[in-house]
């Protein structure tokens, strides 16, 4: 992908292939069920979500894979068995573009990253 500067996740979104756009856009609604009350921003130019001006999570969109970054060793290691099958690298959880959503995964991967980061969220 050219080098871009996006505005919004609408833009980012809307940059990326007709394929890969119904896969993140599905991530994205994931991502708002499970922090509601985050602020949807663009930072490092890919999407993230920020509660309480913490960043709890971000989403790219790739060749063929998408992925979810920042996944530390304790949210890793919390859904291990559940990640077994993902490529996961020390802060980044990539899923193959191929595969259906795991979207009860990154919700729950969502809510783990924002008790972590903010206890009182509920």
């Amino acid at each position: 992908m050219a080098k871009a500067t996006f505005q919004t996740v609408d833009d980012y979104i809307a940059a990326q292939p007709e394929a890969t756009q119904r896969v993140l856009q599905l991530v994205r609604t994931t991502i708002r069920k499970a922090l509601p009350n985050a602020e949807e921003i663009i930072s490092y130019q890919i999407p993230a979500y920020k509660l309480h001006g913490r960043i709890v999570l971000y989403f790219a969109g790739w060749k063929r894979h998408y992925s979810l970054y920042p996944a530390g060793e304790r949210l890793i290691a919390a859904f291990e068995d559940q990640l077994a099958r993902y490529k996961v690298s020390k802060g980044t959880i990539q899923f193959p573009l191929s595969e259906p959503v795991p979207a009860k995964l990154i919700e729950r991967i969502a809510k783990s990253r924002a008790k972590e980061l903010v206890p009182q969220e509920e």
